[in-house]
Order: structure tokens, then C-alpha cells, then sequence
């Protein structure tokens, strides 16, 4: 609708990242006010609100779109003068929006945000995720995979960690889930996180009672995010617990085996046919975090490591089949 517009997006201290480069927008503007996420740890200085409301006043915009669902967001457009404000009619704050629009809470996330652009006139014509990765960002993962003997195998991307701890799937079923992949199905395993995230797969390590033939590959606190995607790219499927890394799996089209409990799987799921989402059908199921547990996360606990480890087998046959017929 808008060839020639010049879009500008505003984006998180971290996650904004991977948006770098894309190549449909202009400028990335990094909003860092609260740093609430326990990814968002950046040694910069924080700004304050007001400076972005002089900042987006400055530019002279000609329409916002409204992405998240607080309040103090819709504020912010509304304070910077931008004629246009479409977005979600949340927190009470329709009023301070041009377009509000209704969010549909039983829709996945993606299509919630299609939503927007739908009340806009837009005609939603693909639906697909899409990332970019560096030729760059390619050769360091290949250093990589030189340095561990990395080769053809089958590579598997384990991620065992989330922003909320209350979503992460036990270590001690992960680490039955590493030995069967290692073991028993002889594939390269792989981390990726950030330093922190290192402790969780050092305890992983320590619950696996036989010897690992080939020691996964741990990288935390190793990459860049766009390194980090660029790895997750050359991955043949990711198992892991509810988390970014599952979307940015399936941004580069690799397969996700995603771990969930507390949160809604059918809006918050990887996105895609390719996904599949793991998740114990209980009473309680979805409770959004929104109370305290009153049964022990069992909606995690029931999901066992052989139900999970049976969907994975499946998923590997799949992918040593169909790479068997691209070689024929």
C-alpha cells in the first residue's frame, strides 16, 4: 500500500537484534526503559520515557502501529503527535488510539498481529515466518562446527531454558532426552543461551547416569543473538522448552519440538505446519502464570521423557528419510 514509506520500528534491547538486518525496514529505534526480560541485561544506559516522546516527535511520523498491549505504549504514540495510531484495544486505552483494534486472546500471537494490519486495510496475502542471517554470521558458525570435528550428521538443538523459569521442562528429563539423542541416535547436540544459561546444561550433565559418546556442543554466552541464529539455522530440529529460541527456530524454517506448560500453546506455539507442541491436557491448562501453582507444575512433570523422546525418534526418521530422497 505504501511503496516508497519509510518504516522506522521500534524494538527491545536485545531481541532487537535479529532485526538488524531486514531488509524491509529503515531504521531500528531501541526502546530500553525497564529491562523487566532477564535477557535484557545490557551495559548501556537506560533512557527515560520522555526522551523517546521527543524522539518519535521529532520524526514526524505519519502512522504508528501498536504492537504491544500496554498502556503506557498506546501513550507514547499518542504523546509523540503521530496523526495515526492503530492497535490493540488494551489496558483501557483505546481512547488514546486513531484505530483500536480487539484482541482476540483464543489467536495465536502472529495472527493477532495480522489483525492490525487487517483493520488497516491491508490484505494479508502470506502469512510465513522470515529472519536473515549474515554471510558472516555463517562462516563463524562453520569456524564452529571446524573446531568440534562438527560434519553431515544429524544435528539436534536442545534449548532447556526460558525468560520465566516456571516454564522450563525438568533436567533431569533433558538429560534423559541428551542421552538417548547422543547414545542412541548419534547425533551432534548443540546449546546456545547466554552465560547463565551455561549452569542449567552443566546440571543436565551431571543427571546423566552412562558415559556420552560425543560431548555436546555448548556455546552459551559464545554468540551473538545473530550468531545464535545463524547456528539454529544450520540445526536439522530444535527440542526445547517454551522460549524465543523455538520462534527464531521457526523463523529459519527448522523444525521445533516445543516443550509447553503453563502458557497457551495454541497462541504462543512455534509458527508453522512443521511444529509440533508438546503439552499435558489437565484442567489448569492454560493458567498464563496468571496464579500460583497449587500442583506442583504437574502440567510439566506429567509430560515424560519417553513421550517426548518418541516424538523426537519420529520427527528424526522423517528428516533421515527426506534427506535420503535429496541425495537420490
Amino acid at each position: 500500500m505504501y511503496p516508497h514509506a519509510q518504516i522506522d520500528m521500534l524494538v527491545g534491547p536485545v531481541s532487537g537484534e535479529l532485526l538488524e538486518d531486514c531488509p524491509y525496514i529503515n531504521n531500528l529505534i531501541y526502546f530500553d526503559t525497564t529491562r523487566k526480560h532477564r535477557y535484557e541485561n545490557r551495559n548501556s544506559k537506560r533512557n527515560n520515557f520522555f526522551s523517546y516522546v521527543k524522539e518519535l516527535k521529532k520524526a514526524r511520523y505519519d502512522k504508528a502501529y501498536v504492537l504491544k498491549r500496554s498502556l503506557s505504549s498506546a501513550a507514547l504514540v499518542f504523546l509523540a503527535g503521530i496523526p495515526q495510531r492503530i492497535g490493540f484495544n488494551t489496558e483501557h486505552r483505546g481512547f488514546l488510539l486513531t484505530k483500536p483494534v480487539p484482541y482476540e486472546k483464543d489467536r495465536h500471537e502472529v495472527e493477532c498481529f495480522l489483525d492490525v494490519l487487517r483493520a488497516d486495510g491491508f490484505i494479508i496475502r502470506d502469512k510465513h515466518l522470515e529472519s536473515w542471517v549474515k554471510p558472516e554470521h555463517s562462516a563463524t558458525i562453520e569456524e564452529i562446527f571446524k573446531e568440534y570435528g562438527v560434519g553431515d550428521e544429524v544435528k539436534v538443538q536442545i534449548h532447556a531454558t526460558s525468560g520465566n523459569t516456571n516454564k522450563q521442562w525438568s533436567p533431569e528429563y533433558f538429560a534423559k532426552l541428551v542421552e538417548y539423542l547422543v547414545n542412541e541416535r548419534k547425533v551432534r547436540v548443540f546449546y546456545a543461551g547466554a552465560a547463565t544459561d551455561a549452569k542449567v546444561y552443566e546440571q543436565i550433565h551431571s543427571l546423566i547416569h552412562g558415559k556420552l559418546e560425543i560431548k555436546p556442543v555448548n556455546l552459551c554466552g559464545k554468540l551473538t543473538l545473530q550468531e545464535s541464529l545463524a547456528l539454529t539455522s544450520k540445526m536439522d530440529l530444535l527440542v526445547g522448552c517454551d522460549s524465543g529460541n523455538l520462534h527464531m527456530a521457526a523463523s529459519v524454517n527448522v523444525p521445533v519440538i516445543g516443550i509447553y506448560g503453563p502458557m497457551d500453546y495454541k497462541k504462543w506455539g512455534a509458527w508453522g505446519d512443521i511444529h509440533t507442541c508438546i503439552v499435558e491436557n489437565l484442567p489448569c491448562v492454560p493458567c498464563e502464570l496468571k496464579r500460583k501453582c497449587e500442583f506442583d507444575r504437574a502440567c510439566l512433570k506429567n509430560i515424560k521423557p519417553e513421550r517426548v523422546i518418541g516424538i523426537v525418534d519420529k520427527k528424526l526418521n522423517e528428516i533421515l528419510l527426506k534427506s535420503e530422497k535429496a541425495h537420490d
